[in-house]
């Protein structure tokens, strides 16, 4: 790798590296340029300048006409979950060659349209939403939401009535995936019952037992929780008939994606008293930054806690995900290894000895018969 002076990325600031490695490569690296927008961790900052790019780096996203204007200029982008790289967008990038995303899904790329190779981080911050949902159970548990507004309103209500303990409940997980599984190991160790329910047969941890449908696990279950994609098949899996299946004073947590849940089937069965209470992180439609007026029909609901989609947005995930993607960039762009690609097979291409003449190519072809004759 080249020598590097530490530097701190400012907001639209642009850095060059001089590199002083031997050319192994038919470009130089100090030609490759990268955009990133919403401020990903400076880990990321530092392993991209380090390989010899130039880095332009945004605390923030761009309105799209600025990045469309913006994107037909760099080889690279990275983003998190607000820069939407529609096909309007990505047809304007021309010389782009890699998009990564500091986040865990790829839904706010159009990956049908996208040619360039697509990098995330599906498992980095999977600790800190788990820790959250734990949190969260426990609050709800015991009505901490309310008591806090009304302590706030200068309303002193201490009580033991509809508050109780985690431990002896039923948690049920939809998604027995990264995220659920390790929610699976910290229940457990509180002292929960975990059962889980998932398209696919796994081997459980722990204690968890895998129930047969989502309906069974929402009539047994004292808490449901989310850990499920965006994908057409769990839009509003979770409507009216599937809370009405739900046990009463039971508890609902969607850490996942907002249009899993029908939120106001959701905000009904909180005023009805079906459901004890409920802690919503995400949302069918989301702002496009921080700020006011954001308004959802959850507000105002008994027990309920609110989060502006904070599951994943801890220091040490953040940090995680910058090496990650960081890392899996430096790779593509330097030796076509796609290990970690959602749009392209997995392929782990080792550097060449230095010294050597060997020259590798790779010839990326449909799978139809007769394409290598």
């Amino acid at each position: 790798m080249p020598a590097q002076t530490e530097i701190q990325a400012e907001p639209g600031q642009r850095y060059r590296t001089k590199s002083q490695t031997k050319n192994l490569k038919p470009f130089n690296t100090n030609e490759i340029k990268i955009l990133l927008l919403e401020g990903p961790s400076q880990n990321a900052v530092k392993i991209l300048m380090s390989a010899g790019y130039q880095v332009e780096y945004y605390a923030k996203s761009l309105p799209k006409d600025q990045l469309i204007e913006k994107i037909k200029d760099f080889h690279v982008v990275g983003i998190r979950s607000k820069t939407l790289l529609t096909e309007e967008v990505l047809s304007q990038a021309k010389n782009l060659v890699v998009i990564g995303c500091f986040c865990i899904g790829t839904n706010q790329v159009d990956l049908k349209y996208a040619s360039s190779r697509v990098f995330n981080s599906p498992f980095s911050n999977s600790r800190s939403v788990a820790e959250l949902v734990i949190a969260l159970s426990i609050g709800l548990a015991r009505n901490i939401g309310d008591l806090n507004t009304l302590m706030h309103d200068g309303k002193y209500t201490k009580r033991s009535d509809n508050s109780h303990e985690v431990r002896g409940k039923k948690l049920g997980i939809v998604g027995y995936g990264h995220i659920g599984s390790q929610l699976s190991v910290l229940a457990d160790s509180l002292g929960m019952s975990v059962f889980f329910f998932d398209i696919l047969k796994i081997n459980a941890l722990g204690t968890a037992i895998q129930l047969p449908t989502l309906e069974k696990l929402l009539e047994t279950c004292d808490f449901i929780t989310l850990h499920v994609p965006e994908l057409p098949s769990t839009k509003n899996m979770i409507g009216e008939k599937e809370i009405s299946m739900m046990k009463k004073g039971s508890f609902l947590i969607n850490a996942s994606r907002g249009t899993i849940v029908d939120i106001p089937a959701l905000a009904a069965a909180l005023k009805s008293g079906h459901l004890a209470g409920a802690s919503v992180d995400v949302y069918p439609s989301e702002p496009f930054g921080n700020g006011k007026n954001f308004t959802t029909e959850l507000q105002g609901c008994p027990n309920t806690i609110l989060s502006p989609h904070i599951g994943g947005s801890t220091e040490e995930a953040q940090s995680s995900i910058g090496v990650e993607v960081a890392n899996a960039l430096v790779k593509y762009i330097n030796n076509g290894t796609t290990l970690g690609a959602v749009n392209f097979p997995e392929i782990d291409l080792r550097m060449p000895n230095e010294g050597t003449k060997t020259i590798r190519i790779l010839n990326i072809h449909q799978n139809v018969p007769g394409v290598l004759k």
